[in-house]
């Protein structure tokens, strides 16, 4: 399909009283000046303090690669949906939509957006596709000596802190049946 495409996350945040200083933009700047992460899509939905919504999209992609990419997606879901032939299918549904929607994966005029008016005011929420473009060399390396991917996990500080809390309660149960014994 003429990309060379890396893992790709979604990752979706919240914001109350939202400050946007630059400090979100300067830092996918450098990441993607380091062609650490290309960014597929973002979305940022803001509901100011009078209650009106305003939407930001950017895409570090050109039309050609957007269409690509959302044929990418198009197809691997028909893929799933209907072998062969739904990714055939899927293929060209995907680069058409992202077409219509001026080479973005994300539809801020979707009704899945009608949640926004249950939103408080002075909230954000930013969704953000990104593709991390440091992984393909390390990924293209493992393939060429043989090996496959067989699962991936994004392990979160809480997640981590949520294993300690399991791991240091597992440890008081053990102890405590050790001394009833």
């Amino acid at each position: 399909m003429g990309i060379n495409v890396g893992p790709v996350q979604l990752i979706v945040y919240g914001f109350n009283q939202p400050k946007f200083g630059g400090g979100i933009a300067a830092e996918l700047t450098r990441l993607r000046e380091l062609e650490l992460v290309r960014v597929i899509d973002a979305l940022v939905v803001y509901k100011n303090p009078d209650g009106e919504v305003v939407n930001i999209q950017i895409t570090d992609l050109n039309p050609e690669q957007a269409e690509s990419f959302g044929a990418i997606l198009g197809g691997l879901i028909g893929l799933g949906a209907g072998g062969q032939q739904g990714m055939e299918a899927g293929a060209a549904a995907g680069a058409q939509r992202v077409e219509e929607q001026d080479g973005h994966i994300f539809d801020p005029d979707h009704e899945m957006w009608d949640v926004l008016d249950d939103i408080p005011n002075d909230t954000a929420a930013a969704l953000l596709l990104l593709e991390h473009r440091w992984a393909i060399p390390l990924r293209d390396a493992i393939l060429d000596e043989g090996g496959m991917a067989i699962g991936d996990l994004w392990l979160h500080p809480q997640d981590l802190v949520a294993t300690g809390i399991l791991a240091a309660e597992a440890a008081e149960e053990m102890s405590s049946h050790r001394a009833a014994a």
